[in-house]
């Protein structure tokens, strides 16, 4: 007997079609009134079915079209906004074009003859509904709308506003007197951070270009343009940010540093604020610092189970230096509150000295530099010293007084934590050698060095199998024989990932235990080619190794590899 789909239940199709098992079935039709679901999101939400898998059997079944994902990256949002967002996500739909004289929208259920009904008095139009993924259908609508409510907040702001170019100099906004001048630019700065917030972004960029203004966010590594006020606001919005901060607003030939404490319906933040002049006006640059609970572990930080083994061991010893270095922005305070959150119980007094604290810990005596008042590290240091302290974490050592004080603690029975700029770790120890202490010192007290980046993850919706060029293969220090044993991937870029390829971050190590062997040659001054060769004998595994094993995994791209490692 011939199967024909549009008369079978979607459970029986997708047995027919080998996706599910008769036991995964009953299963699911036990448990579906408990989730409170459908049967297809049901045997997704069991992990027993891909939303790509359900959408091919409700095809077969209704017959609708699927919606080719690639049509989702530049849709019209004259066409999206026809539906009111409200609407659109309580009854999960959303318009995606005209097609001669009807509207087609994406819907996860296009049998739903009530929203269908609904759609044809709100467009006035004929409805063409095909089919979407429910979870695409989510980020889609939250892309979109995100954009269509941030340009109309911004043409608000800015709409009421009439510019003249006056004062090349000062760059100032000629207003038109029947309006408020502040109300604008205010709500411009708070649309600014709000959305910030929202993205997860990490940083905030305002620069003046010559036409125009432009903001970006730095989200999972990388910057995005986001939105681009007109440049008659720009020194408007340099002035406030000021104010907010507490610098001089007259002064705009010199760099200024100051910050902002914010209390937002998301979440507090602390704001770390730096304007620099530029020949197009100040750039405004402000760090994103969350106030809320720490949320890393070391679990999460992308370790191997024997570097977290290794991580783990020293990280419980009762004195001594453990140091983490890397560029800025390389997950260095990360790992470290990632630490002393795993280590922290009632029986350690833990300290911590940084600037400025970003992250906070529950359980731990933290303290935040403070130049003005001249309550440097060195100061802060010898403070904590009358502390009782068991554990002490220095944000950073910039110099030889906060490393002298740093070696002290470890070799009078403490447990030291602090980050280092260097570039991997054997150059880390040449790094504390020419701040100046002796080398003595540093081959007695320091137990393991980890030099660590950070690199973005491929996209787990738009992942797809990619052939890198000859150029990429040798830039990342790869032959063509070790690229036949590769599978490589590459996001394609799609809705979820905001066409970008790439979703969240992960760490790649390079961890130095300070073995026997390796004192005896930071005692007698090795050159770091010398300690490198010897931690490799020792099983040390390379940047440049631990990314290629992420590549390996399908985790991350060449390219992420190239921008971030050194070939060995």
């Amino acid at each position: 007997m011939t199967f024909n789909p549009q008369f079978a239940r979607i459970g029986e199709i997708l047995i027919h079609l080998e996706l599910i098992t008769e036991d995964q079935l009953k299963e699911a039709l036990v448990k579906q009134n408990n989730f409170d679901l459908k049967l297809g999101e049901t045997l997704r939400k069991l992990g027993y079915l891909t939303e790509n898998d359900l959408l091919k059997a409700l095809h077969m079944q209704l017959e609708y079209e699927i919606i080719d994902e690639n049509e989702l990256l530049e849709l019209d949002s004259n066409i999206v906004k026809l539906i009111p967002e409200p609407f659109a996500v309580e009854n999960r739909v959303m318009a995606i074009k005209e097609e001669g004289n009807s509207i087609v929208v994406a819907m996860p259920d296009p049998e739903n003859i009530v929203i269908l009904d609904s759609l044809k008095k709100i467009l006035n139009k004929p409805i063409k509904p095909v089919l979407i993924g429910e979870s695409t259908l989510t980020d889609t609508l939250e892309r979109y709308y995100k954009s269509i409510r941030t340009t109309s907040q911004v043409e608000d702001a800015v709409g009421s506003f009439e510019f003249v170019a006056v004062d090349e100099d000062e760059n100032e906004i000629t207003v038109d007197s029947k309006h408020d001048a502040d109300a604008p630019v205010v709500k411009l700065i708070n649309l600014i951070i709000t959305e910030a917030i929202k993205s997860n972004a990490t940083d905030i960029h305002i620069e003046p270009l010559t036409k125009e203004t432009r903001v970006r966010f730095r989200v999972d590594g990388a910057l995005r343009e986001v939105m681009s006020p007109p440049i008659g606001l720009h020194a408007g919005l340099v002035s406030l940010v000021k104010v907010m901060s507490k610098l001089n607003i007259a002064e705009r030939r010199l760099p200024q540093d100051g910050h902002i404490s914010l209390k937002t319906t998301i979440k507090s933040v602390d704001v770390r604020v730096s304007i620099t002049p530029t020949v197009t006006g100040e750039k405004v640059v402000m760090r994103l610092l969350d106030k809320g609970e720490f949320g890393f572990s070391l679990v999460t930080l992308g370790f191997n189970q024997k570097n977290q083994d290794t991580f783990q061991k020293w990280i419980r010893r009762p004195y001594g230096i453990n140091i983490v270095s890397g560029p800025t922005g390389s997950g260095k305070s990360t790992t470290l509150h990632a630490a002393l959150k795993e280590i922290r119980d009632i029986e350690t007094n833990i300290v911590t000295v940084e600037d400025p604290v970003e992250y906070r810990l529950d359980g731990i005596t933290q303290i935040e530099t403070n130049s003005k008042i001249d309550l440097t590290f060195s100061r802060a240091l010898r403070s904590v010293l009358r502390q009782d302290p068991d554990v002490v974490l220095i944000g950073e050592i910039r110099d030889e007084e906060t490393a002298d004080i740093a070696i002290k603690f470890s070799l009078t029975g403490h447990l030291v934590f602090s980050t280092l700029h260097a570039n991997d770790a054997p150059s880390t120890i040449t790094r504390m050698l020419d701040i100046g202490i002796p080398s003595y010192l540093v081959a007695s007290s320091l137990n393991l060095v980890m030099s660590q980046r950070l690199v973005r993850m491929i996209c787990k919706h738009c992942k797809s199998d990619y052939v890198p060029t000859k150029i990429e293969l040798d830039e990342a220090g790869i032959s063509e024989e070790e690229a036949k044993e590769i599978k490589f991937k590459k996001g394609t870029g799609c809705v979820h990932c905001d066409n970008t390829g790439y979703s969240g971050r992960t760490g790649i190590f390079e961890m130095l235990e300070v073995t026997p062997e390796i004192r005896k040659l930071i005692f007698i001054g090795a050159n770091q080619d010398d300690i490198r060769n010897e931690a490799l004998k020792n099983g040390m595994e390379s940047l440049h190794a631990a990314g290629i094993e992420k590549m390996r995994q399908g985790l991350t791209t060449i390219n992420e590899i190239i921008k971030f490692t050194v070939s060995d």
